[in-house]
């Protein structure tokens, strides 16, 4: 597999090298610039998770690179994906069933395989921003592993209580910085990290987040999963609306139609609108970004929105066909509280938006599919609030809940964040 720098294709490498260095040149995101489709996806859908996923990754990948994947695939998804009804029209592939209820567990787990199995330079520090659920799935996947320290920076006061908890009371080789600032502010500080060439160097720098290659083709998978899933009369015609923060998990989904999965894709934003607005307008204007109920999606400046236009131009697609709405914290309550209402499903603020833009852009014979990205029990306040209930906390959140902090405080200043890694 041969992956180029999106901002200089002079820089090739391969998807050992792309994993182990996460970033390029100029904070280039590396990509492929071709996607040979999938032979007999038919036959694939009748696979299960596990075995269809070795395939989808091996093609992708290539026969000569990671000996070791199938193997990374067996001991990294070891969780399910359900597809469960919401409504007469849609559906929710609930990717909360890993073990720190999100959908980043599917990435984060088949990164931190794949990135022991080709990391050859001894120590490496993952550095990481989170605006919610990705640090705490890097937490879980890199926690105990050696060789490998753990940086995962969050804003503060920015993600909920849970959230936060999973990411911050482990110890050990994993280390929770608040940044008392935006989540942006928090991505801003990896990349300078990235462009310290000494820096990254010195400390084997890597990134855990949807920069890097590993953690999007993982997420590619679950798209095949849900379309599995569904009787085989309503395969033809799916509709996937995906709450868009980082713009990653969108991303893998139009991998997934690239390699031939039948589907049209939704981009469900909250007031942090840049890509809505871009699509209309086709102006790139990044407002400041606002705190909203759906803190996964906090983000103005989202990283992976090259990667989504390198896509369309490869495939000769045109970005009028992505439909796109947001929703602001009132029209996102009021999003949870018809679904409740309808058919009694409880859906978290992101997957509430990802339903609510979804049921807006449905046409007549169109079978919808919205990602439920984190368990609602992680957004117990906003959900018991909203629907007036008492949701039950699992079990690895009730256990977390009881721990304390170990979690540091720092400006969002790169010489701040430095010395506290050096030291």
């Amino acid at each position: 597999m041969q992956l180029f720098n999106l901002k200089d294709h002079n820089e090739a490498v391969s998807f050992a090298q792309a994993v182990r260095q996460g970033i390029g040149h100029d904070q280039g995101l590396f990509f492929m610039d071709h996607i040979e489709p999938l032979a007999h996806v038919e036959e694939l859908l009748k696979l299960s998770l596990v075995e269809r996923s070795k395939l989808i990754l091996r093609h992708l990948i290539g026969k000569e690179e990671l000996p070791e994947l199938e193997s990374i695939v067996e001991s990294a998804f070891t969780f399910r994906a359900p597809l469960v009804k919401a409504d007469e029209r849609s559906y929710c592939l609930e990717l909360f069933h890993g073990p720190t209820l999100a959908f980043k567990d599917f990435g984060a787990r088949f990164m931190a395989r794949v990135l022991s199995a080709v990391n050859q330079e001894g120590r490496l520090t993952i550095l990481t921003a989170t605006s919610g659920d990705t640090g705490a799935a890097v937490a879980d996947a890199f926690y105990g592993q050696s060789n490998i320290d753990v940086v995962i920076l969050y804003p503060l006061g920015k993600i909920s209580s849970l959230q936060e908890k999973l990411i911050a009371t482990l110890g050990g080789n994993i280390r929770a910085v608040q940044v008392d600032d935006t989540f942006d502010a928090c991505q801003d500080l990896v990349k300078q990290a990235f462009e310290d060439r000494p820096f990254v160097n010195k400390v084997g720098l890597n990134s855990a987040n949807s920069i890097n290659i590993s953690r999007l083709l993982a997420q590619v998978c679950y798209y095949f999963e849900a379309v599995a899933q569904l009787p085989e009369e309503k395969r033809q015609a799916v509709v996937f609306s995906v709450p868009c923060g980082n713009f990653g998990n969108i991303t893998a989904g139009l991998i997934a139609k690239s390699l031939g999965l039948k589907a049209r894709f939704v981009v469900a934003c909250n007031a942090n609108d840049t890509v809505p607005r871009y699509l209309k307008s086709g102006k790139w204007e990044p407002h400041a970004t606002i705190p909203t109920l759906s803190n996964a999606m906090d983000i103005s400046r989202p990283n992976n929105w090259p990667r989504v236009e390198a896509l369309f131009k490869m495939q000769g697609w045109d970005l009028s066909e992505l439909s796109y709405g947001s929703l602001d914290d009132e029209a996102t309550r009021a999003a949870m509280r018809e679904l409740y209402a309808k058919e009694g499903y409880i859906a978290e603020p992101h997957a509430a938006i990802a339903w609510k833009v979804l049921s807006d852009s449905l046409r007549e014979g169109e079978t919808g599919i919205f990602l439920g990205t984190a368990h609602p029990a992680k957004f117990k306040d906003t959900v018991d609030h909203t629907l007036n209930l008492h949701l039950p906390l699992p079990d690895v959140l009730a256990r977390k809940a009881q721990l304390p902090s170990k979690a540091e405080l720092i400006d969002a200043d790169y010489g701040t964040l430095k010395e506290l890694m050096l030291g």
